[in-house]
């Protein structure tokens, strides 16, 4: 009976009946299936198309943005940039000035737009120092009508834009990593910009129409380990004593080989330790002054043999006059469209003041002008890239440049210490700040 029963559960007794029923049941389950795929497939075409609509607003979102908040670009960017460049004098010239908002780049900027020359600055401003110092520079050129663009010589398309702006009949390029002890913490920075911005530079320069004169900062680092004195041009420069040295003596070799094939004009001015009023935090006279009035000790290093180290420092105003001195004799390029016609002006000369004077001699110069006396750590130098002292012959600049420096150390530090007074603050009696 039980078996019966299981029987008539699992094969009814009527075959029909089965049939319909397991035809039924297979129906039932294909809708069912193809329900569930079709939604699946719904559910999949939503998923898609939202997904596809977030990454299209998304790059909207992204290039809008990239749009307004450039710092570059757009119709008011260029009517500034030609409103800058403009020329006011006869036989004017228009410059593109990089690392404008530095230190020479300011001071050569001024000169240039005070005797009527068209000027545009370029700027990356960076952190290797205050960049609030650099934004100071900035404000004191957009006051004479020098317009600074905020940017790195690196970008390719910045610098295209610029020259397809502004025809510039000269480059004055002072753009650069600057320090000898920094190389080592950040060697990187180093080869960024004063090798590949560099290059970039020259790139865009051989490129354009027309070919711009080009008057580049090189150092007097060059140097290196030359014991022979003073300094001259003709001097051996291969052996550097640090990397900052060896990037622009890289940066020699690199514009000569431009000048060679596209016949680009070129100048390289070799600087020995400028200062003056607007001067860079990382030299020795102004962390000195800072720190002497702060009460805090100073550090002066002495060479390894007991020697006081010496710097032929060279003040600011000497050194603007060599710039646009190498800017008025610069011949024109040669090249047109990437091609050089004849040969091309290639220079180097060396802008120094020819008087060495020693560290400690510096030191007590500030003390005088600060009335305060200087707390010192004498020790000795270490092997961090710097050399025991320059001197430059500036004979081949004075022949052909007319460069004749008139400033000596005295007269320049006590027009920085009044400068430096005034920009932050100090009070001279007090030897302290009024804010």
């Amino acid at each position: 009976m039980m078996m019966r029963v299981i029987e008539d559960e699992l094969f009814p007794s009527t075959p029909g009946k089965v049939k319909i029923e397991r035809t039924h049941a297979a129906s039932r389950q294909f809708h069912r299936c193809f329900a569930s795929t079709s939604t699946l497939f719904l559910w999949a075409l939503l998923l898609i198309a939202l997904t596809a609509s977030y990454l299209s607003f998304q790059s909207f979102v992204d290039t809008s943005s990239r749009y307004f908040t450039a710092s570059w670009g757009g119709l008011h960017w260029e009517r500034q940039i030609r409103a800058s460049a403009a020329v006011r004098r006869d036989d004017g010239i228009a410059v593109l000035v990089t690392g404008a908002a530095g230190f020479v780049g300011t001071h050569v900027s001024l000169a240039l737009r005070r005797r009527g020359d068209g000027v545009v600055g370029i700027d990356n401003f960076n952190a290797y120092y205050d960049p609030s110092l650099k934004k100071a520079r900035k404000a004191l050129l957009a006051g004479h009508g020098v317009f600074v663009v905020d940017g790195d010589i690196n970008d390719a398309r910045l610098l295209e834009k610029l020259f397809d702006t502004v025809p510039f009949t000269h480059v004055m390029h002072l753009a650069a990593q600057a320090g000898v002890r920094y190389a080592i913490e950040n060697p990187a920075s180093y080869i960024h910009s004063n090798v590949a911005g560099l290059v970039t530079l020259l790139e865009a320069c051989k490129s354009a129409d027309p070919q711009p004169a080009i008057v580049w900062a090189s150092s007097s680092s060059v140097y290196g380990l030359n014991d022979k004195v003073p300094f001259s041009e003709s001097d051996r420069t291969d052996r550097p004593a640090s990397l900052y040295a060896a990037t622009k003596k890289a940066g020699e070799e690199i514009t000569h080989i431009y000048n060679h094939i596209y016949g680009l004009s070129i100048t390289g001015l070799r600087f020995f330790t400028v200062y003056g009023p607007w001067g860079r935090p990382d030299m020795a006279y102004f962390s000195f002054t800072r720190n002497i009035l702060q009460g805090k000790p100073i550090t002066v290093y002495r060479g390894r043999d007991g020697t006081d180290l010496a710097r032929d420092f060279t003040y600011i105003d000497d050194i603007v006059k060599g710039c646009v001195a190498a800017l008025d004799t610069a011949e024109a390029s040669t090249g047109i469209g990437k091609q050089k016609r004849r040969p091309a002006q290639y220079r180097i000369y060396n802008l120094g003041n020819t008087s060495p004077v020693t560290v400690p001699a510096l030191v007590r110069i500030l003390e005088r002008y600060l009335k305060v006396k200087a707390r010192k750590n004498m020790v000795e130098m270490p092997g961090n890239g710097d050399v025991p002292f320059t001197h430059a012959n500036i004979s081949l600049a004075r022949a052909e440049l007319g460069y004749k420096p008139t400033t000596n150390l005295e007269t320049g530090l006590k027009k920085f210490v009044k400068w430096y007074l005034s920009y932050y603050g100090y009070s001279r009696r007090a030897g302290g700040k009024h804010q």
